[in-house]
């Protein structure tokens, strides 16, 4: 009697399976596997990011070594909080949080009080990403967003810039010391400078002026605005340091080339058209940083060839339209953000297409007229 029992419960219990992986993802096709982890392209873009952030430490010394710190520290902290609050795992192991905190960081004048970076960094990995599912689902970029929340809220502290404090070649000792930023001798950015009316050669005489440059010609200018020895954000400054973290993130093909190449031709051709020095334009401001590390982000842009093509250009144009009528100097962060808004579009209207059909072969001409006859 009991074996019966036990027959008829075990017959009507469905069996039990053991699930040997940590989740089981359901999704429509096509499946599409790949060894590559979050964590190593994470790990790449920080790899990247190193050499643009030491510089910035060494520039403009201690305070900017407390905003990366402290934006990294609320990034990590927000975002295993809320996943904790909301029962989710704890995915700081992945470095996304890390990534978007450095980012932020790294497009923040050095000045920004620590409170305010700290806010902006909960608000870029919450609001812009945790509410809208986490890792892989934000529609704008974390750490652009942030930027825009610290701009519209604290426009005052977010545009408020400082020379370095006796330039690169000063002693990194003289370098870190806080007062050397917060009360030091206020300077604008050379889009500052444009914005007031002034040219190049303004720019030129402003670096000279400063001991930031050798001489206020030209080709001396460019040179101060390659290397990244003036006042600006933390790790937009350094277009040498730039292009080589560009150089490693497409050798590691981490990210595509299209999106930041589409980007600089945009701004080339709109500086040309809108009669801004193209060289000038590229190498001043944010658009060679937002190229490379922003438009290029794997869940905010495009996702077929000519998407990202698209993309880049777009927030290109709007960059230099911004810089020309805009109230603000820069407009990358409003740029990309735009752009990240038409991603979902772009994606529909240039579909990716997986697979093939097989094309149909021609039938013989013999075939055709016995047939017609």
């Amino acid at each position: 009697m009991a074996d019966s029992s036990n027959a008829t419960k075990n017959a009507s219990t469905p069996p039990r399976t053991l699930l040997t992986t940590n989740s089981l993802l359901i999704g429509s096709s096509p499946h599409i596997g790949s060894p590559v982890l979050s964590r190593t392209l994470m790990r790449n873009v920080l790899i990247a990011l190193a050499p643009v952030t030491i510089f910035g430490i060494i520039t403009f010394g201690l305070p900017a070594l407390l905003t990366v710190l402290v934006s990294i520290i609320s990034a990590v902290a927000a975002e295993s909080l809320f996943r904790a609050i909301t029962r989710q795992d704890i995915r700081a192991g992945d470095c996304s949080a890390v990534v978007s905190g450095l980012l932020l960081a790294l497009i923040l004048p050095p000045s920004t009080p620590l409170w305010m970076t700290a806010l902006g960094a909960i608000f870029a990995v919450v609001v812009a990403k945790e509410f809208f599912g986490g890792l892989g689902a934000n529609v704008f970029n974390p750490a652009l967003i942030g930027r825009a929340f610290m701009l519209m809220s604290f426009p005052a502290a977010v545009t408020t810039w400082h020379r370095p404090p006796g330039g690169f070649v000063a002693k990194l000792a003289d370098s870190l010391n806080a007062a050397s930023i917060v009360d030091g001798v206020s300077g604008v950015t050379p889009l500052n400078i444009i914005k007031t009316g002034s040219d190049v050669s303004g720019v030129g005489r402003d670096f000279f002026a400063a001991g930031l440059s050798g001489s206020p010609e030209y080709w001396s200018t460019i040179k101060t605005l390659f290397i990244g020895n003036h006042a600006g954000c933390i790790g937009e400054s350094s277009i040498l340091l730039i292009l080589a973290g560009f150089i490693f993130l497409l050798i590691t093909k981490t990210i595509d080339w299209r999106a930041p190449l589409a980007m600089c031709a945009a701004g080339i051709i709109a500086s040309l058209a809108l009669g801004f020095d193209p060289l000038f334009s590229i190498l001043s401001g944010g658009i060679l940083f937002g190229a490379v590390f922003m438009a290029t982000d794997y869940v905010s842009a495009p996702i077929t060839a000519r998407g990202k093509l698209i993309f880049g250009f777009g927030a290109g144009l709007i960059t230099i339209l911004i810089r020309k009528w805009g109230s603000y100097p820069e407009g990358v962060t409003y740029g990309i953000l735009i752009m990240n808004g038409l991603t979902p579009f772009l994606n529909r209207l240039l579909p990716r297409k997986y697979g093939f059909v097989a094309k149909k072969k021609a039938a013989p001409a013999a075939a055709v007229s016995g047939a017609a006859k």
